[in-house]
């Protein structure tokens, strides 16, 4: 998206009234003194724009026009004036106005434009240079240690021409489903080709500087939203997909979930024998363990409250190899969903792709499938364009004699039905974890940035009022553009404060297993979309942990506790004692309709789900789609519901259950073919 003058003039005073300066303060002058538009590149604002789809381009385009425009007045009972021309406190109450309006649009935009602009400037840094916020913050930025500087063990394909490929078994993504099925098909005899949509990183290729890191590995540079932008989704796009940027929490799934699964989807494989040994399997490759000897400061505040208030907490096993107890070591690791520099973390890139490169297979990175070629009801291939390293788009075209879709819960739905698949489940039952976060004010510094971003679980709220649904407490990855987003925002002022606070903030997430979910279509270009509003019931367990989380950080000695919503109710607390309860209490009657409160998900799930009921699931058990032979699905997209628990594992071991479903299917394809010779 090219950004015009009068575009370039109104995000810049968008951008100091979200971070406006402020002269004279005493303490830490220069951090209250600089503005937004000192610290913000326009160019990354069009860069991170450029990747949404075309419609939401329009409708930002749509947005900007709007703020430059006199009419601007009639939306919040302001001066006929456009953006630009308006005082500074006049802009503030413009936005105050917008973040509380009864219209779900101008909520959407206010939320779009404070997303976008706060984490630029508090994520921003160049290679030689960190950010000017950061010191008076406490945040470090990227780590000064040692990195794995080795050549990259994988050698990636690198077409300049259009190229056609041939193989036995096509693998389009590459995270904890594609990398497994790779992994185990290569190595089983198979000729296999993965294609990635994300580049292949390595070692010193992982920065640590957020924006750049969220910008190359992530789907939509990080920015991918609903269509209503009431949850942002994070979604890993790069060769291991999310096993490279996600937490390493390596959860088994719970023998509820997997009874559910097998009763009610008809899926009987999910609690034999066979499974177990699946999963068995994946953790012994990603070296699974608890091992780890130290917490991060929000982990031991989840610890130490849960314990004083009774409740149990568990260890969370994490996929870490060679880890040892060093600063360095405990440092890096709250880096990881931005890449791990160290190789310490076992996702597929260091196990299972590493696996199929060396038995043969081919892996091609930075290359798009736009569709599943189809002939009579068989798979047989794909077409695509691969960008070369100078920015040149060649296509790509395979031919497969099965092909396995693993791009994961939004783009697989998005893929197959580009591809003219029209199961009508397709793409519905999205299933998203909704997450909020629940933040504490420590009088002792947390420094949550540094250790192992998850490593503490509380699961006393998972099975509320007799059913399977709740919510698991554990913490999140906490970097200075992140925790600018996630922090309400009321004035510039106010968010200042607390940004300057960021080092004594430690943040618990309430991860709910949602009942109800939303849905993945494709617009008139084939671009997914994506539909979600959080039910009444979704939202009521959501509430539950919520609560749970403030009364841990309370019992924990945080001081004040911020509530998720936009209003940021705020709790008081003085010697482990919550002063202002009533908060809490009233919290269930404040308005919960999409951006009034800001939701989040790296989970996404059961948009493709298998199930023995063709009617209503598009993938037999075995992971094949019903509509067409040969075309299996083996990612997030395939559960039959909502999992319950960071899906890593889960995904993992389901697509290893589902690649020995495919050898078992060759072998029985080879030995009919064999007899059919010997007849004749």
């Amino acid at each position: 998206m090219i950004l015009s003058a009068a575009h370039h003039s109104t995000l810049q005073a968008l951008a100091d009234t979200f971070i406006p300066g402020f002269a004279g303060r005493p303490e830490q002058p220069e951090f209250w003194a600089r503005s937004g538009s000192e610290g913000i590149d326009l160019q990354k604002v069009a860069e991170v724009l450029s990747a949404q789809p075309l419609g939401a381009q329009q409708e930002f385009e749509k947005l900007l026009g709007l703020l430059a425009n006199p009419m601007l007045g009639l939306t919040w009972f302001g001066p006929l004036k456009p953006f630009v021309r308006l005082e500074p406190e006049q802009r503030q109450q413009m936005l105050r106005s917008w973040a509380q309006s009864n219209l779900p649009q101008l909520r959407k935009g206010f939320h779009a434009l404070r997303k976008l602009l706060v984490f630029l400037y508090y994520g921003s840094s160049g290679a030689e240079q960190g950010n000017g916020a950061w010191a008076a913050m406490g945040y470090p930025g990227p780590l000064p240690d040692a990195v794995v500087d080795t050549p990259k063990p994988i050698r990636t394909l690198q077409p300049t021409t259009d190229t056609t490929y041939d193989c036995d078994v096509l693998v389009i993504g590459s995270g904890a489903g594609g990398g497994v099925v790779a992994g185990e098909m290569a190595a089983a005899g198979y000729d296999v080709l993965v294609v990635e949509k994300g580049p292949y990183c390595h070692g010193c290729d992982f920065t640590q500087r957020e924006v750049d890191m969220l910008g190359k590995l992530y789907d939509a540079k990080g920015a991918l939203t609903t269509q209503n932008g009431g949850v942002a989704l994070l979604a890993g796009s790069c060769l291991g997909g999310g096993t490279t940027v996600n937490w390493a929490g390596s959860f088994r799934t719970p023998d509820y979930v997997l009874e559910e699964w097998a009763r009610e989807h008809q899926v009987p494989h999910f609690t034999s024998q066979e499974f177990r040994y699946s999963l068995d399997a994946v953790a012994q490759a990603l070296s699974v363990n608890t091992s780890y000897t130290r917490h991060n400061g929000q982990n031991q505040a989840l610890w130490d409250g849960s314990t004083k208030l009774g409740q149990e907490v568990k260890l969370i096993p994490r996929n870490e190899k060679g880890l040892t107890d060093s600063d360095q070591h405990f440092q890096g690791l709250g880096y990881t969903t931005m890449g791990d520099r160290y190789g310490i973390k076992q996702g597929t890139l260091n196990t299972y792709l590493l696996q199929a490169f060396q038995h043969g297979a081919r892996i091609l990175a930075d290359t798009r499938i736009d569709r599943v070629t189809v002939q009579a009801g068989v798979a047989t291939g794909a077409e695509g364009v691969h960008t070369t390293a100078d920015g040149r788009p060649v296509q790509i075209s395979v031919r497969a004699k099965r092909v396995v879709v693993a791009g994961g819960a939004i783009q697989t739905p998005a893929l197959l039905l580009r591809s003219g698949l029209r199961h009508p489940h397709l793409g519905q039952h999205l299933h998203l974890h909704p997450t909020v976060a629940v933040s504490g004010v420590y009088p002792h510094r947390i420094d949550p940035w540094h250790g192992p971003s998850m490593s503490v679980v509380n699961d006393s709220f998972t099975r509320l009022n007799g059913t399977n649904f709740g919510a698991k407490l554990e913490t999140p990855p906490a970097h200075a553009g992140l925790m600018a987003m996630v922090l309400p925002w009321l004035s510039g002022e106010q968010h200042k404060q607390m940004m300057l606070d960021a080092a004594h903030l430690g943040s618990f997430i309430v991860l709910t297993r949602d009942r109800d979910g939303g849905r993945v279509s494709i617009d008139k270009h084939g671009a997914a979309l994506i539909d979600y509003v959080l039910s009444d019931f979704d939202r009521a367990s959501m509430l539950r942990g919520v609560r749970a989380a403030a009364e841990i950080h309370v019992a924990a000695g945080a001081s004040k506790v911020y509530l998720p919503h936009g209003t940021l109710p705020t709790l008081h607390a003085a010697n482990g004692t919550l002063l202002n309860p009533e908060v809490l209490d009233q919290l269930p009657y404040l308005g919960w309709k999409p951006n009034q409160f800001s939701l989040y998900s790296a989970h996404q799930m059961s948009t493709c789900r298998m199930g023995g009921d063709a009617a209503t699931h598009p993938l037999k058990p075995s992971g094949e789609t019903y509509e067409v032979r040969n075309l299996f699905v083996a990612d997030g997209s395939a559960f039959p519901a909502c999992s319950g628990v960071n899906p890593m594992l889960t995904i993992m071991a389901l697509a290893h259950h589902t690649a020995q479903e495919m050898k078992a299917g060759s072998a029985t394809v080879s030995l009919t073919t064999n007899r059919m010779a010997t007849s004749r």
